[in-house]
């Protein structure tokens, strides 16, 4: 009598592997060339409407033909053919096709015409939320990238539009410290937003890194896909005593750990000094030979700007000083926000609180 086959779990688990990989690969071709299709149907129908061939009774006509010749086919009905044609227009415009390309260039070797590709990694669904919520060329063109890059989903790019990933992005540049400034642009946010926490009113500190860690997945959907998590009161030994960190993180692509220390309160020079002996002691204890120097992310309940200037002025560690809320913040408040602090370090004047 033979004897049973025994099969590891490992070789199910890589098969299962070897589907999924499949599936994403299809469905990321599939979309590929629904966004390629989108693009030339904007531009058929772009060209036909600002040359006076076609007007709106025209596209109402081509949507039916469309329908009647393809009736499983989604999309394209006159709503759908108009926001092809605004995706045709919007980033055909000779002004985004220059930043974009410049962007490229400046991202990857021998980048050429590289537009659509870039265009072509993200759903369909997410240009339209792009491009009915970004209002600029160089807006439009974060989320696109950041939208491929990080891998969002179309919930996902629907929620950094709405809690302005791309203020908050530009907010923080202007409160990082020196030695900060030369790293990859555009990676930290000012504010935080964790709406998702669900917090009472008064918590305390332990509340909030409880609540972070419980809710680690929608954490790092915030702060950015390549920070892997490696622990939470990471211990840190100096002399004869013991000190913990809150949340420790590994950056893959800056090849550096990722400090994230917690305040429920505003601000204080102090808290920054403590910041930075965290990192003295992980880049002399922890980090790794081949490995960068540690960021450190100072995340507190509010902090008056001109006081983080001075903390900040001759401060040479990598660090930064960011807001955090647990509530959606109106996109309004903060463009007020980043004009008034753009005015502050042009002129010195004083902020509005």
């Amino acid at each position: 009598m033979n004897k049973p086959i025994k099969i590891k779990n490992t070789d199910f688990s890589y098969i299962i592997s070897l589907i999924e990989e499949s599936r994403a690969k299809a469905f990321y071709k599939v979309n590929e060339e629904l966004v390629i299709l989108y693009f030339k149907v904007g531009e058929i129908v772009s060209d036909k409407v600002n040359a006076g061939k076609w007007g709106e009774q025209t596209v109402n006509e081509l949507a039916a033909y469309i329908e009647n010749k393809y009736p499983e086919l989604k999309g394209f009905n006159r709503r759908g053919l108009y926001r092809m044609k605004q995706f045709y227009e919007t980033y055909s415009n000779p002004e985004f096709e220059s930043t974009a390309l410049t962007y490229l260039q400046n991202t990857e070797k021998n980048a050429q015409n590289n537009l659509l590709k870039l265009l072509t990694q993200i759903q369909w669904s997410s240009h339209l939320h792009i491009m009915s919520k970004a209002k600029t060329k160089e807006e439009k063109l974060f989320y696109i990238v950041k939208a491929s890059s990080e891998k969002w989903s179309v919930r996902e790019t629907e929620r950094q539009l709405n809690s302005a990933c791309y203020e908050r992005t530009i907010l923080a540049d202007k409160n990082v410290a020196t030695a900060l400034t030369q790293i990859h642009p555009n990676l930290f946010k000012d504010p935080y937003i964790f709406e998702f926490l669900n917090l009472p009113d008064i918590y305390s500190e332990k509340d909030l890194e409880k609540a972070l860690i419980l809710n680690l997945q929608k954490f790092i959907l915030e702060i950015g896909k390549d920070f892997t998590y490696m622990g939470n009161q990471y211990r840190l030994q100096v002399g004869n005593k013991d000190y913990y960190t809150d949340l420790l993180f590994f950056h893959r692509n800056l090849q550096c750990l990722v400090l994230f220390e917690l305040k429920i309160e505003e601000f204080s020079p102090e808290a920054l000094g403590k910041l930075n002996f965290y990192l003295e002691a992980l880049d002399r204890n922890v980090k790794r030979q081949h490995e960068k120097p540690s960021i450190g992310v100072l995340l507190c309940k509010g902090k008056d700007n001109e006081v983080v200037e001075y903390a900040m002025a001759k401060n040479m560690s990598k660090a930064l000083i960011a807001d955090y809320e647990t509530k959606l913040i109106p996109r309004n408040i903060l463009e007020t926000k980043l004009q008034q602090l753009a005015e502050y370090f042009s002129e010195k004047k004083p902020l509005k609180t």
